[in-house]
């Protein structure tokens, strides 16, 4: 966070401010970023002050209003590797952790790594529960009636969420008929929109650093009329008021690289939840008696 241009200037005004706007800064700033991204009625009752006291902070600091505020601190972060965030924590090489050797010190830790490797193993430990317990069933099983009754779905993702929409696309064509991905040169996503309509669907998975190639893929199709299945994180994508069905993954599930685990994860519930719709035993049958006369 001492990065963050946003973050920095919040530190850098803080004992400037009149007792409410520092109230305002101490509860963005600890619980930041994710303090800044819900309303702006909202970070008022944390900090026990007004809202007007909070637009007057955000004027202060040059802001045309809270949403500008809001968009600043998502660009300050959008091109930040959280790899880049994991080893350069202040506490990287010295935290205690499960993992590490009964009375070894923080030297000894530094060297060996089992702290780094014990911290990353409990953020996917509390990263998976909060990702599980933030997937309500009603939320799945919407998510599936479109993906079950699609004519086409057509998934894709940005440099790594990709994995997790070929995931999809993979299980769900042993499903179903009509699954895609997305295919990545230009001429041939255009071809792809030509046939897209009403009753096709748009699986995105879009996280943080967020894929402009996504983007614009999908304002396309959402333009002709397909419905949208997104798969964001906590920061929220661009794409989040576009989606029909929007799964968003917790804080927790950011994880020290990407939360493709999490990604993984909630694709097996809308592949479990989207098989209950579809009755696939015969085609899982014919695929495998294929399977095994090309082997």
């Amino acid at each position: 966070m001492e990065n963050d241009p946003v973050a920095s200037r919040l530190s850098a005004v803080y004992s400037e401010l009149p007792p409410g706007e520092r109230a305002i800064v101490r509860v963005l700033l600890d619980d930041y970023p994710f303090a800044a991204l819900g309303s702006l009625r909202a970070l008022a009752e944390r900090a026990g002050v007004s809202p007007p006291t909070a637009s007057r902070l955000f004027d202060r600091l040059g802001y045309a209003g809270f949403a500008e505020f809001q968009a600043a601190v998502r660009d300050g972060a959008r091109d930040r590797s959280r790899l880049l965030e994991f080893v350069t924590a202040p506490d990287a090489a010295t935290r205690d952790t499960p993992w590490s050797a009964p009375g070894s010190g923080a030297a000894e830790a530094a060297e060996t790594g089992p702290s780094e490797l014990g911290r990353a193993a409990e953020d996917l430990r509390l990263g998976l529960d909060g990702t599980l317990a933030a997937l309500s069933e009603p939320l799945i099983t919407a998510a599936a009636a479109l993906l079950a009754e699609a004519r086409t779905v057509w998934a894709l993702g940005g440099p790594l969420s990709e994995l997790a929409a070929e995931y999809l696309i993979r299980q769900l064509a042993s499903l179903r008929s009509g699954a895609h991905r997305v295919p990545e040169p230009p001429q041939a996503r255009a071809r792809t929109l030509l046939d897209l309509g009403p009753s096709d669907v748009i699986a995105a998975y879009d996280f943080r650093r967020y894929s402009p190639a996504t983007a614009l893929f999908v304002q396309a199709a959402r333009a002709r009329g397909a419905r949208l299945v997104l798969v964001t994180d906590a920061w929220g994508s661009p794409l989040a008021p576009q989606a029909e069905v929007l799964v968003s993954l917790p804080r927790e599930a950011a994880g020290p690289i990407a939360p493709l685990a999490h990604e993984i994860a909630v694709t097996e519930l809308l592949l479990v939840a989207t098989a209950a719709r579809l009755s696939p035993a015969q085609r899982l049958a014919d695929l495998d008696a294929l399977t095994q006369g090309l082997t």
